[in-house]
């Protein structure tokens, strides 16, 4: 860096790349979060159903997403009693 480079103001350039870059980013995460819920429901349901018998529909899974934090909420309800795969009681 030379002495005349120093009193050259700064480009916006790289700046505003910068942002626009973030900006994409956090569109193509919201965008794709209904394809996320979707996928993790069923491999969800995949990785119960090796152990308990349970319906699909008694499955749900939500995102809230904030600022700082993403949260996942999986609520399944459980048939009463419960009935267990015959492989997984093996």
């Amino acid at each position: 860096m030379t002495i005349f480079n120093f009193f050259k103001p700064a480009r916006s350039a790289p700046v505003a790349r910068d942002r626009l870059q973030i900006l994409l980013q956090h569109e193509r995460v919201s965008a794709g979060s209904s394809d996320l819920i979707a996928k993790l429901r069923e491999e969800i349901i995949g990785v119960i159903a090796r152990h308990v018998d349970i319906p699909a529909d008694k499955v749900q899974v939500k995102m809230q997403r904030a600022e700082a934090v993403s949260t996942l909420e999986v609520e399944i309800e459980l048939p009463n009693p419960v009935r267990r795969r015959a492989e997984a009681a093996a």
